[in-house]
């Protein structure tokens, strides 16, 4: 039973905290131009007879362009006090762009029309990504600090009494927002904190701010299943206080046990609005019964029998015409054996790379004899620190060619560390990684660069492994030119056939990062490491931040890449079940130590 059938009718709902009404958000294709004395984020009206979009907005005069796209059309929405809105709609489709409205907050360049009004006044968000929301270099406690001293200031009290009641304030904060062990991890910074815990400590932030309108964008992105329900129950107990929460959600799971109203999105219009009992059991467009009410998979066919891997086979999906021109990247050489020297081999020329149609001698293959492949990832036992503090154990790890592994476990537990130490990102550790027997650098810096496109990772946090001055899709081609050495114009030429293939059309990914979703920013993550071709894939929670129907095509895609690539290596790092199913082998991380890799059970 959800939470909005157990709540009592209400008599008469009461004045909205929040509104839009009528709003539309237009941007032209290509480089915008603002009128002098105007700021990247705020709107400009359609002429000078409008109707503010919020008070103390400036906006200036000016004309929509004629090849301007719609962001968002027509949006009409209300939040009450006490209730949970949602917004559910496919990555892209509009949902962050209408919840940062109540903010005053718009794309670069944006042509605004409509009205957004917030009588309740403070709005809270939490962002999709919440390391945006953190300063890099303060402490996360930093700034909760500075909130709840500018309160307790307000209440006058003697000078001996501030810390303790900040401190208060502070941990009282973090307790709410389900964030155990407040003391330890105040003192740490951002990027020293899972996903998860940034997610955590952005939603403390806008607690202990008092602010009357919350919207939510992605909040269980990245958490595993108790964290969800502890994060859930929370929203329940801000609604509870009168608090209008704006949830913006791929997690059904989530809106169906909050939402008191639901509005599905689709290219920045609603299709249907209503409770989400109603629009499950008797969904009106095909649209939202596709997103509403997804179909697993169809029942997987066994694979031809294969020596790759001792453990359970992969099934073989139908393969999308999409899907089907990733199957024509060709595999990656593999990295020369070390020397007697044991110095990591230089690359003094890129290698080249096998044909499709050719078979490599270094592509690896099963032996005859049936005996398991060598390992192609191999960790003898690592031990990493933050500072002094163990953060991560692993008594040992190996991977073959053709496995997949999924590392499971709570925010926190260590798997971003994990892949961090894996792609050089975290050098403070005890112990070696070996690849194809070569010692890996602690620092990305001192690999070559064949050592860089052997282990490519895609992060949780996409938005900020993009730079946010160059299009998308130059930064993916530039992959293959800065990795492999391949042409300016073949690159471009395999970076959109790998984009489309995922879902991302020419005309979006010619765009700058901050005009995609980051479910979109996600994929085009993804496409950027396959351009490596690389022998060690780690996809950190690449799925979570999409919608039902993107997630079951990516992982279609992850397991035929599995098929079509037999060289390469699959690491997930996920909370997803459905994610983690694809795996060979499952690996938990409890308390910061990785169990022994165990069989993934088949589904039945």
């Amino acid at each position: 039973m959800t939470r909005a059938d157990q709540r009592p009718p209400a008599p008469a709902p009461e004045p909205p905290a929040a509104e839009i009404l009528n709003l539309s958000v237009l941007l032209p294709h290509g480089a915008a131009v603002r009128k002098p004395g105007t700021t990247p984020n705020k709107p400009e009206a359609e002429d000078a007879g409008r109707v503010p979009l919020s008070e103390g907005v400036p906006l200036s005069e000016s004309v929509p362009p004629i090849d301007s796209k719609p962001l968002i059309d027509g949006i009409t929405l209300r939040l009450h006090p006490g209730r949970i809105t949602a917004l559910v709609g496919a990555s892209g489709s509009g949902k962050t762009t209408t919840g940062l409205a109540l903010l005053g907050e718009y794309p670069p360049g944006a042509h605004v029309t409509g009205e957004v009004r917030v009588p309740a006044g403070r709005v809270g968000y939490v962002p999709q990504h919440p390391a945006a929301a953190l300063n890099p270099a303060r402490r996360v406690g930093a700034l909760l600090r500075d909130i709840a001293r500018a309160q307790v200031r307000d209440l006058r009290l003697p000078r001996r009494d501030r810390r303790t009641a900040v401190t208060e304030r502070v941990l009282r904060a973090c307790a709410e927002a389900q964030l155990p062990d407040a003391a330890t991890l105040l003192r740490r910074y951002p990027h020293q904190l899972s996903g998860g815990q940034q997610q955590r400590f952005v939603l403390a932030q806008a607690l202990l701010a008092g602010c009357r309108v919350v919207v939510a964008d992605e909040p269980t992105t990245g958490q595993n299943p108790l964290t969800k329900r502890h994060i859930a129950a929370r929203f329940a107990a801000l609604a509870r206080q009168g608090i209008a929460v704006l949830l913006l959600s791929h997690d059904l799971d989530v809106v169906h046990t909050l939402a008191d109203d639901l509005h599905v999105m689709h290219e920045g219009r609603i299709l249907e609005s209503g409770p989400p009992h109603r629009l499950r059991q008797s969904p009106q467009h095909s649209h939202t019964q596709a997103l509403l009410t997804p179909q697993l998979p169809p029942p997987p066919t066994p694979p031809e029998p294969t020596k790759l891997s001792q453990s359970r086979k992969l099934s073989q999906p139908a393969k999308p015409a999409q899907l089907a021109q990733l199957a024509q990247l060709p595999p990656s050489p593999t990295l020369p054996q070390p020397a007697k020297s044991a110095q990591p081999a230089q690359l003094t020329q890129p290698p080249k790379l096998p044909n499709p149609a050719s078979t490599s001698p270094s592509t690896p293959r099963p032996p005859a004899d049936g005996t398991p492949l060598p390992p192609l990832l191999h960790i003898p036992a690592l031990t990493a620190h933050h500072h002094r503090t163990p953060v991560l154990h692993i008594p040992s790890l190996t991977l073959r060619a053709g496995e997949c592994l999924a590392v499971v476990g709570r925010s926190g537990s260590g798997k971003t560390t994990l892949g961090r130490c894996l792609a050089g990102l975290h050098r403070t550790y005890d112990g070696e990684i070996r690849l194809d027997g070569t010692v890996l650098p602690r620092s990305l810096r001192a690999r070559t660069r064949e050592q860089l496109a052997a282990v490519q990772y895609v992060f949780q946090d996409a938005r900020a492994a993009f730079d946010e001055h160059r299009p998308v899709l130059d930064q993916v081609a530039r992959t293959a030119v800065r990795l492999r050495a391949a042409p300016a114009d073949e690159a471009l030429t395999e970076a959109r056939r790998t984009l489309t293939a995922l879902g991302l059309p020419d005309g979006l990914v010619r765009r700058r990062p901050h005009q995609l979703s980051g479910g979109e920013l996600q994929r085009a993550a993804l496409a950027r490491a396959l351009l490596a071709r690389p022998r060690v894939l780690i996809c950190d929670e690449i799925t979570s931040g999409l919608d039902a129907v993107t997630r079951r095509s990516l992982l279609t895609l992850l397991t035929d890449l599995l098929h079509t690539r037999p060289d390469l290596a699959l690491i997930l790092i996920t909370h997803d079940p459905e994610t983690a199913a694809l795996a060979t082998h499952t690996a938990p991380l409890e308390s910061a130590h990785l169990t022994e890799p165990v069989p993934t059970p088949t589904p039945t």
